[in-house]
């Protein structure tokens, strides 16, 4: 059974700069999307970036997109996010998640990831 584990998550001001890391414990090439996700207190978890194994195609929140990368380390099965310029707004819980064979349509989904990490916090003071 693939496992995800994160890391990287802590307490910054607004806007500096956070990594997040989440590694898998079987080859990527189990794994056809990769991506991570975020849920604040009282919220629903939201999509926030993805990256599939094949293309590399990356997918990002309109909330993320210039500040958030996504990437992947094949040789060391782990994908990244790398978080600039962080708002409050972005603080939450981020969880890491993985699928096989996901549609298109899915990929911003959390119905089309079947694993799950454990979550990391990301607290952005202001």
């Amino acid at each position: 059974q693939v496992q995800l584990v994160e890391s990287g998550g802590g307490l910054v001001r607004t806007g500096d700069s956070l990594k997040l890391s989440c590694a898998a414990s079987v080859r990527f090439f189990s794994l056809s999307t990769m991506a991570w996700f975020r849920q604040a207190p009282g919220q629903e978890r939201e999509f926030v970036a993805a990256i599939s194994y094949r293309e590399g195609r990356t997918y990002y929140a309109d909330s993320v997109k210039g500040r958030f990368t996504i990437s992947r380390d094949n040789a060391k099965n782990t994908v990244y996010l790398q978080m600039k310029t962080l708002k409050p707004d972005d603080t939450a819980v981020y969880y890491c998640a993985a699928g096989s064979s996901i549609h298109a349509t899915l990929v911003k989904s959390t119905r089309g990831y079947t694993t799950w990490g454990q979550g990391t916090q990301v607290t952005v003071s202001s």
